[in-house]
């Protein structure tokens, strides 16, 4: 069984999806006694790749995650995968990895697995678990394709696996492939996000128990000394308080962070079904009958304006 990675850089810096990827795909490469095979696009430290198992990286020249189509980048991992008859192909489940794979994978013919959250139970026939219903189940799912694609769902693998690989690089020039795309992108703004939802280890997530946007300065505070992501509930976004992109749940982002906080948020099940992945769930509500506090794994019956400066006081106070 051959193998294939498909990494996700910006400006020229891998994601931590990149490594999960690469590691998760080793460890299938290994099992087969295979190399593995990784595509990177344009990237100037591609050298990381093989800490994590890249054996043979393929570096795609004069291209980027951030300003090539991605209908262009199905085309050239298409023909990558038919060329070297590639057959087994890991994508991180990011916005990037959710635009490519079912464009590569209309053109390649393969099967098709997202949100995987395992190694493959078989791998003849192809067998894998994968989340489903929102994230409220997992289902297992058997491919009769000879090619397949599997998108990994962020941080939710294990501990990424220091692997050293061969890291061969080739370039590979695109100068054949014909860019029919009649949607260009002609300019990229990016937000001020600090730290991507889908990649943090913590999340520090609040909901209208904050009463109103002006005290969400306390949410920043508390995630700034954990290092961590701010999320909220869909009423809040809804109502102007934070962004949607911060949005998390079944209609927002789902996310599988190691520690997620929930603060002021009652735990309906939208919001359930987009945090369920979470490693420890904390919550702090005042009501002790909210629903949250029967999916947490610590929880605290407190007044939010009482109970997380004082949080924030011992990080401080601890982190000094």
């Amino acid at each position: 069984m051959s193998v294939l990675t498909i990494v996700e850089n910006w400006e020229g810096n891998f994601k931590k999806t990149s490594f999960e990827s690469v590691s998760y795909a080793k460890k299938i490469a290994e099992k087969h006694k295979t190399n593995l095979t990784v595509i990177s696009f344009g990237s100037s430290n591609m050298n990381e790749l093989a800490n994590y198992g890249a054996d043979n990286i393929i570096n795609i020249e004069n291209t980027s995650c951030e300003k090539t189509p991605n209908s262009l980048i199905a085309k050239i991992c298409s023909k990558i995968i038919n060329d070297y008859n590639l057959e087994t192909i890991i994508v991180s489940n990011t916005n990037f990895g959710k635009s490519i794979a079912p464009l590569i994978s209309e053109m390649a013919d393969t099967g098709l697995f997202s949100n995987a959250v395992e190694q493959p139970v078989e791998t003849a026939p192809l067998t894998i678990k994968c989340k489903a219903f929102s994230g409220k189940a997992f289902a297992q799912y058997e491919s009769s394709y000879k090619k397949n694609i599997i998108t990994i769902l962020p941080n939710a693998i294990g501990q990424i696996s220091e692997i050293k690989g061969e890291g061969e690089i080739t370039n590979f020039s695109n100068t054949d492939i014909e860019d029919d795309n009649k949607l260009k992108i002609k300019s990229l703004d990016k937000t001020n996000e600090k730290i991507s939802l889908t990649e943090a280890d913590i999340v520090v997530s609040a909901g209208r128990g904050l009463k109103n946007a002006e005290n969400w300065n306390m949410i920043e505070d508390l995630a700034s000394e954990l290092g961590a992501a701010t999320a909220c509930s869909k009423p809040v976004s809804d109502m102007g308080w934070r962004p949607h992109s911060e949005h998390v749940g079944q209609t927002g982002i789902a996310i599988n962070p190691t520690l997620y906080i929930a603060i002021g948020i009652s735990g309906a099940i939208q919001h359930l079904a987009g945090v369920s992945g979470s490693k420890n769930i904390v919550v702090i509500n005042t009501d002790p009958e909210a629903p949250f506090f029967k999916a947490a794994n610590y929880g605290i019956v407190g007044d939010a304006f009482t109970v997380v400066p004082k949080f924030i006081n011992a990080l401080k106070n601890h982190n000094n």
